[in-house]
């Protein structure tokens, strides 16, 4: 097995053989000894910004939906440019038919879609273009600023 899929490989390594980044570290880390974040085994996660969480009704079964949005934002704003996205399924009375995606900021948060406000799902289109418009205004999206002209 390797370290990544032939769609992730970046790096110089040929296709099919593990990156040494990807390796298995051995010493003090090994399985005969757990982690020890006191040894500098395990540092905390720094924050960064932009990233992005989306929360969502999983009563309503809307896991698919979100994580297929997560997939098409990192495709779209792979990292830098987007340094997380959070899945937070949602699971109370209080929160039923919710879905709604945050963008965070270094300068706070901003709410991007919201399903009860909007009056529906997103098309995926606009939302990368709200997206875009955000934190990377003026960059084109190549298909999805096309405007279609209808056909009569």
């Amino acid at each position: 097995m390797t370290g990544h899929s032939d769609m992730e490989h970046t790096s110089d390594h040929p296709v099919g053989e593990t990156c040494p980044d990807c390796l298995p570290k051995s010493g003090p880390s090994s399985p005969t000894r757990p982690l020890n974040p006191t040894q500098g085994d395990i540092s905390p996660p720094v924050i960064l910004y932009p990233r992005v969480t989306i929360e969502f009704c999983d009563r309503c079964r809307w896991a698919p939906r979100a994580t297929w949005i997560q997939t098409e934002l990192f495709l779209t704003f792979p990292t830098p440019t987007l340094k997380s996205i959070t899945l937070i399924p949602l699971n109370t009375p209080e929160t039923g038919g919710r879905f709604r995606l945050w963008l965070e900021l270094d300068r706070g948060m901003e709410l991007v879609w919201d399903r009860k406000t909007e009056g529906g799902f997103p098309e995926l289109k606009v939302l990368k273009q709200r997206m875009r418009d955000i934190i990377q205004p003026g960059v084109s999206l190549g298909h999805s600023d096309v405007v279609h002209s209808s056909i009569k």
